[in-house]
């Protein structure tokens, strides 16, 4: 079984102070674009699926091949617990990347590993 590799969308955007405030949805588009070209090799080695959580004006961001986007109805940070749990319910490898402390906690009390924003490419 694959790993699941959930990535905070908001949070990892977020990591890096380019101009993301101004344009939230072509940020999330070019953290999922950079995320489909690389495979999520760089947090998780062998086989992956990727899931890029969205929240606000980055919802409704479309998936594509090699990542699939879901877009958080309330909170990015409870839909990424959630799928965790869902993870860890199935038996599946997880591995959450975001740097909230918060969210950390969450998602390791179900099993999850967690990996900082840096662990995936930016491009």
């Amino acid at each position: 079984m694959d790993t699941l590799l959930v990535v905070d969308g908001a949070n990892v955007v977020g990591s890096v102070p380019d101009g993301w405030w101004r344009e939230r949805e072509a940020a999330a588009e070019r953290l999922r674009d950079a995320l489909a070209a690389e495979g999520g090799q760089s947090a998780v080695s062998g086989p992956v699926e990727i899931v890029l959580v969205v929240e606000g004006a980055a919802r409704g961001l479309g998936s594509v091949p090699g990542v699939r986007v879901e877009s958080a109805a309330g909170s990015g940070d409870d839909l990424v617990a959630l799928l965790a749990a869902e993870a860890g319910a199935e038996g599946r490898a997880c591995v959450v990347v975001t740097a909230d402390r918060g969210l950390r906690a969450r998602v390791e009390a179900v099993g999850a590993r967690c990996a900082g924003p840096r662990s995936v490419r930016r491009r």
